[in-house]
């Protein structure tokens, strides 16, 4: 089960997040409160998350609620955004006119000096992913706590999709999973369910301003 954090107060703002280190707001707490619950319902056996502030303040949520301890791993970290980080989009427009540019057109972070590359985030992400899977018995749950937009081009990279087809996707909403499955019998991974959310009515950013926020 791949998890994306909950709201900060710079997914709020819509700023640029990358690896600068926010922690959860009030929304993001209660967020994490109310999705714990469905995440200890699928009897998880390990848990891991992205060390950055609102990555573990989510996982200890689920902690809590199933008794088991996050072990962390930079690896599952965001993108890092550059000299973005902390910029709002209007700020972004006015500071990185071609960069913002190119995102608005679909490119994760525009190109902005300092920003890792879809092929830099899937090369840390995919591995630590196979990793969990791999030390993961058949039948059993294991919960990953991470970022909007690393975790979306990994899920594609990890379910061996045409690179490019995380533009396809919704971007994830805070305290949203997805739910990945192994079928030993077909050999391959599947997609069993995609941002699934404890609380309908609370979302974060859509595509166009989450992209590169984390």
């Amino acid at each position: 089960m791949l998890v994306r954090h909950g709201q900060t107060a710079w997914n709020l703002e819509g700023r640029a997040q990358g690896h600068t280190d926010v922690s959860l707001d009030g929304t993001g707490r209660a967020q994490a409160r109310a999705m714990a619950p469905h995440l200890a319902a699928m009897r998880p056996v390990v848990l891991w998350s992205s060390d950055l502030a609102r990555a573990r303040e989510t996982a200890s949520y689920v902690e809590a609620a199933t008794g088991v301890a996050a072990r962390t791993d930079r690896r599952l970290r965001e993108f890092d955004v550059g000299l973005r980080a902390g910029l709002t989009i209007p700020e972004f427009a006015e500071r990185f006119p071609a960069e913002h540019a190119a995102w608005a057109s679909g490119h994760v972070t525009g190109g902005v000096p300092g920003a890792e590359t879809t092929a830099d985030v899937t090369a840390r992400v995919v591995p630590a992913l196979r990793e969990i899977l791999g030390s993961t018995a058949p039948g059993e749950t294991a919960v990953v706590v991470g970022h909007g937009a690393a975790l979306r081009v990994s899920l594609v990279a990890l379910l061996g999709w045409p690179a490019g087809l995380d533009r396809t996707l919704r971007a994830m909403d805070n305290c949203g999973w997805t739910t990945v499955e192994d079928d030993p019998g077909h050999q391959a991974l599947r997609l069993a369910s995609y941002n699934e959310t404890a609380q309908p009515g609370v979302h974060g950013p859509d595509f166009a301003s989450d992209a590169p926020v984390g």
